[in-house]
């Protein structure tokens, strides 16, 4: 976990640069980057890339942060809290909280309008964005994994992740209570619970016994869901322009990216810690299933109709009339 990588002076200021937002620009650049690459060989035009990035990347980061709230609505109705900060809270993205399928059930529609309205055969285009999705979403984990976010359930495995103190992981633990903390980090709310002196207040700025006492205070090992995610990603990825450079029938990378991309985040999903929404019993359990595992197995089933729907094998077209 590496929240802040560096600082800058600008005009007197001092400018934090974040691990999550670096890794989106990241992100960012490294599709365009493909997409170009993919998008050359099928006679889409740069440009049209790129206006198609920026649109995805607006688009995608507002549906993500609203799937998240959505998914995580306690945290933004706090009784405790005025109508606009649990409203600030939820617009605040600096903290991290972006759902991956929320972002792409709202830029796909809008791609797919911008690709209509430049003349560029659709499902071709689609073929191009599937493996770059996948490339942004392997940067962004890793992102994630620098912001504490998307942990995954407790473990003891030799490569657990434990997460420094106030960490999102650190806090959940605590206040499940699972971890004991010092009793010198904790304070008396007003309701009467105890809650953990911010590492950003005066009280722990001007003390360095209890930025010691912090420092050596972590959570217990968890899963690095994160680099599992960005890993399996990064693997389909590369499945998926291996397969773009085979014959194909237009539409079918996309397709295959949905099948392999909502199976294996049903199977992440199991090693996350992310709220219920369902249950389901299975043999005597009952097994809660998150907004992300329901998501990721109806565009599983999705892909698998929209593989058997598109026509017999037919070469993608080497000329598109997109045009910026």
């Amino acid at each position: 976990m590496l929240q802040e990588i560096f600082r800058f002076s600008l005009l007197g200021h001092e400018i934090p640069v974040y691990g999550y937002g670096l890794m989106l620009v990241v992100a960012f650049l490294a599709c365009v980057k493909t997409g170009q690459w993919l998008g050359k060989g099928r006679g889409i035009h740069p440009d049209v890339i790129v206006n198609a990035a920026i649109i995805a990347l607006v688009s995608g980061v507002i549906g993500a942060r609203l799937c998240h709230v959505l998914e995580n609505f306690h945290e933004y109705t706090r009784h405790e809290l005025s109508f606009w900060r649990n409203l600030g809270n939820a617009a605040d993205m600096r903290a991290g909280g972006l759902t991956f399928y929320g972002g792409f059930l709202l830029a796909t529609p809008c791609c797919i309008f911008y690709a209509w309205k430049k003349k560029v055969p659709i499902l071709t285009g689609m073929d191009v964005v599937a493996p770059v999705l996948m490339v942004g979403l392997a940067v962004g984990r890793i992102g994630c994994f620098l912001n504490g976010c998307c942990y995954g359930e407790r473990c003891d495995l030799p490569w657990a992740v434990r997460f420094p103190y106030d960490s999102e992981a650190y806090v959940d633990q605590f206040a499940k209570g699972q971890i004991t903390v010092p009793p010198e980090l904790l304070r008396v709310a007003g309701d009467g619970s105890y809650r953990l002196i911010s590492p950003h207040s005066p009280e722990m700025q001007n003390n360095s016994r209890l930025q010691r006492l912090a420092a050596a205070s972590r959570a217990l090992g968890v899963h690095p869901a994160e680099l599992y995610s960005s890993f399996t990603a990064f693997l389909l990825a590369a499945l998926l322009i291996a397969y773009f450079a085979l014959p194909h029938a237009d539409g079918r990378v996309f397709a295959l990216m949905m099948i392999l991309e909502g199976i294996a985040r049903f199977v992440l999903e199991l090693l996350r810690v992310e709220p219920a929404v369902w249950h389901v019993r299975l043999g005597g359990q009952t097994y809660g299933w998150s907004i992300s595992m329901i998501l990721g197995l109806l565009i599983a089933v999705a892909g698998v109709v929209m593989w058997n729907l598109l026509p017999p094998l037919r070469r993608s077209r080497t000329a598109c009339a997109g045009t910026p």
